[in-house]
C-alpha cells in the first residue's frame, strides 16, 4: 500500500510517498489513530498552556520549552480530581499546596 502526503512549509510544499505491508483499511485506521492522538496533544498543549503563542523559534529554547511542557502535561494529568487540565494548572500557579501535591516527592 502507498500513502502520500503533502507537508507545507514557509514558501514550498514537501510531498512524501511511504509504502505499507498491509491492507488499505487498517493503514487508514492506524494512520487516522495515529493523528488522533498527535491533534489531541497539540491541541491540548495550545489550550492550557497557549503553546502557539510562544515566541521561542530559534537553537535550543523551544525544544526545551516543549520539553518541559509536556512534563508538566503529565504532572498535571496525574492528578486525580474533578478538574479540567486547565483549572488544574491555574490552580497550581495559585495555591502552593496544590503545587506541592501535584509535584509530589520528586528526590526520588
Amino acid at each position: 500500500m502507498r500513502v502520500s502526503s503533502r507537508t507545507g512549509l514557509k514558501d514550498k510544499s514537501r510531498f512524501d510517498t511511504r509504502y505499507f505491508i498491509a491492507s488499505a483499511e487498517r493503514a487508514a485506521h492506524a494512520v487516522r489513530g495515529h493523528w488522533l492522538v498527535e491533534n489531541a496533544l497539540h491541541w491540548t498543549l495550545d489550550v492550557v498552556f497557549n503553546d502557539d503563542q510562544s515566541r521561542l523559534r530559534k537553537g535550543h529554547g523551544a525544544l526545551n520549552m516543549a520539553i518541559v511542557r509536556h512534563f508538566a502535561l503529565n504532572l498535571v494529568r496525574a492528578v486525580s480530581d474533578k478538574h479540567s487540565i486547565k483549572l488544574r494548572r491555574k490552580k497550581a500557579g495559585w495555591s502552593t499546596d496544590y503545587l506541592a501535591a501535584i509535584l509530589g516527592d520528586l528526590r526520588r
